[in-house]
């Protein structure tokens, strides 16, 4: 099967379910999101294997916080953190390695707080009372659109690389593209919602934030010295290679609602 028809198949196939757990909310949209945690977090692991990474602790504790976020919102989603710390720091004691216990320790960490709370605030944005689905649409499709305007615009009119050592192609002029087009767009779904005042700041947010998740994941990939994050999705490389933008745009929409007094 050629790339473009993996992808479309994978399109195909994935896109009802989504779009169905992103409107119906509530336990749905946490199956789905523990699902997508459990896969990115799997990606995250395998690629820092040499790091001896603790996948049980590190699974169990994003599994947490996505429950947690649901139950109980944000300081639910948070406290599971000192204990995952704790759990780790045990788990790592009672096992002797050749890589350093501290690394171990740090690795395992970092793909609970980058994927369990990026995937965690997903689920809070579409608990937001009244606005919630219309939330999570926005920054969903926001960090669609400036991801598609920063690269066409960025083929067009793209001049100055945004950041050579970590992805090449990326420009600053795609970066504008991309922040004015992905602001617009949540705008537009949510300025007859909120304050429009309101909806530009959640929308530059989401815009701002999106590309520094893509090029996060594309840091670290580099560093680890892998191309994609995994094979699940075909032609669309791994989970986390399609959801990285997400996982800062969504505490990014977070913090703006916290700016404007939504939360």
């Amino acid at each position: 099967m050629g790339n473009l028809a993996s992808r479309v198949l994978v399109v195909v196939l994935l896109a009802p379910p989504v779009l169905a757990a992103m409107y119906v909310g509530g336990w749905l949209l946490v199956l789905l999101a523990l699902v997508a945690a459990a896969l990115g977090l799997d990606e995250f692991y395998r690629m820092t294997r040499t790091h001896r990474p603790i996948v049980i602790a590190g699974q169990a504790g994003a599994a947490v916080i996505v429950i947690g976020a649901h139950w109980g919102g944000l300081p639910w989603a948070l406290w599971p953190l000192p204990l995952l710390l704790f759990f780790t720091f045990l788990l790592a004691a009672m096992v002797s390695m050749r890589e350093s216990a501290t690394v171990s320790v740090a690795v395992t960490a970092l793909g609970v707080v980058w994927v369990g709370l990026g995937v965690a605030s997903l689920v809070m944005l579409r608990d937001v009372p009244e606005i919630g689905g219309d939330l999570l649409f926005a920054v969903v499709l926001g960090t669609w659109a400036s991801d598609i305007f920063a690269y066409f615009g960025g083929r067009a009119f793209g001049r100055h690389r945004l950041a050579p050592a970590i992805s090449p192609k990326k420009t600053v002029e795609g970066f504008v593209i991309g922040l004015v087009c992905g602001s617009l767009t949540v705008w537009w779904v949510l300025y007859d919602k909120v304050d429009r005042l309101d909806a530009a700041i959640i929308g530059v947010a989401v815009a701002f934030a999106a590309p520094w998740g893509d090029l996060f994941e594309s840091f670290v990939k580099r560093d680890l010295g892998v191309k994609d994050s995994g094979t699940l999705l075909g032609g669309h490389g791994g989970v986390l290679d399609r959801i990285d933008a997400l996982l800062f745009a969504a505490p990014a929409a977070l913090v703006a609602l916290d700016i404007t007094g939504r939360i």
